[in-house]
């Protein structure tokens, strides 16, 4: 694959991993794969903004030959320390020696301990410029967004923000541009990507995204680290973006749970039969066939979510667990939650429920409810009733 033009003498230089399945570990499914972005500015000086993960150095390599003779290069700026974005610094540093790496005085340390080069490291910190001749980059520390050591770049010739891991997607497509693209695929998989890195730190996006505003900065284009630029029309993510850190979401619930002999499954189908009798979307997922990855970026837009597990050693299924735990990283807010589930002769699973779902932060909005054994007809009806009357309050609510 060629470089693409993203504006006059800046050209996309990435790598497309078309195979990667897991991100984080086994934390994220990318089930269409990704991209590595990196972006070569091309002026009197020449720039490398972020780079590949290492084994994809080659790929961007060649894509860079295709443009200017690598050893040429300048400086490398690295918006951020993780090893996807920094990995192939090394190998551009075996061309270009004289480059100078261009980044937050976090990101020289975090480089230092991940690579241990004695780089020449130029620190930068929000307000700083770099001229290339043409073209001047601009800096705004984004920490935690989504490491402490994150920064954007910005070029106000071409209003070009380069935000690294910030409204981005996993997304391995030959396309580069948001309108050559399925719009749909593209939104979801910015969900999930939201959902899944950044719903953590959504007050600090809001935060960001104003402090952006207030600076008057013009953006046509935004060019992420992962998957597709947005140029068509850029605000369509910030937008969503406001949205999801507010937590605005729609009249929509997730049933999850998991079963051991069946019994707490028929509670939950019956839940979802509840909830659709209020014209409420529903959404049933059962642990852990169901994706984890997938079932939190359905969360990002729905209001309410029950949670149910049959009970094992006076807690919750094993395959319950990591859920549970993921909630209370990302602790989602503007949530309605309850629990349910079945048990032998002993409870404890709902009780463990209810105390990781308000570790997370999310209101119990209803008592929980429990079968012991198998459920008979009256409890299924109650089930159906638990999920209706859950909808009411999710049709009511702000």
């Amino acid at each position: 694959m060629l470089p693409t033009k993203v504006s006059e003498d800046i050209f996309w230089v990435g790598a497309v991993d078309w195979n990667i399945r897991h991100f984080h570990g086994f934390s994220y499914s990318t089930h269409h794969g990704t991209t590595y972005n990196a972006y070569l500015v091309v002026d009197k000086k020449t720039a490398l903004i972020d780079s590949v993960h290492r084994p994809f150095a080659e790929e961007m390599i060649e894509r860079i030959r295709e443009i200017v003779d690598p050893s040429i290069i300048d400086y490398i700026v690295a918006n951020h320390v993780e090893t996807d974005h920094s990995g192939a610094i090394l190998e551009i540093l075996k061309l270009a020696p004289n480059a100078k790496v261009v980044g937050t005085a976090r990101c020289k340390d975090g480089l230092q301990k991940h690579y241990f080069g004695n780089w020449d490291f130029q620190a930068v910190k929000t307000g700083d410029e770099l001229s290339l001749g043409k073209r001047s980059l601009r800096f705004i520390e984004a920490p935690m967004l989504h490491w402490p050591d994150s920064m954007f770049t910005y070029i106000e010739k071409d209003s070009l923000l380069l935000p690294n891991d910030a409204f981005g997607q996993h997304l391995a497509t030959s396309k580069r541009f948001d309108d050559e693209v399925d719009e749909k695929t593209l939104m979801e998989e910015a969900a999930k990507y939201y959902a899944n890195i950044l719903w953590a730190f959504s007050r600090l996006v809001t935060k960001k995204i104003l402090e952006i505003q207030k600076l008057g900065w013009n953006i046509s284009i935004i060019a992420p680290s992962h998957g597709i630029i947005w140029r068509n029309n850029p605000t369509r993510i910030v937008e969503a973006y406001l949205r999801w850190a507010k937590g605005e979401a729609k009249r929509k619930i997730l049933v999850v749970y998991d079963t051991m002999w069946g019994s707490t499954e028929k509670m939950a189908k019956a839940m979802v039969e509840g909830v659709s009798s209020m014209g409420i979307e529903t959404m049933l997922f059962r642990l852990p066939f169901s994706d984890r990855g997938d079932i939190i970026k359905e969360l990002l837009e729905a209001k309410g979510i029950l949670v149910g597990s049959s009970t094992i050693n006076n807690g919750v299924l094993p395959t319950m667990a990591p859920f549970l735990e993921e909630l209370q990283g990302l602790r989602p807010i503007n949530k309605m939650a309850a629990a349910f589930g079945s048990y032998g002769w002993g409870g404890g699973a709902v009780k463990a429920i209810e105390e990781s779902l308000e570790k997370a932060g999310i209101e119990i909005s209803a008592p929980a409810l429990t079968t012991k054994w198998v459920p008979d007809k009256n409890e299924i009806q109650k089930c159906f009733d638990f999920g209706k009357e859950f909808a009411e309050k999710i049709a009511k609510a702000e």
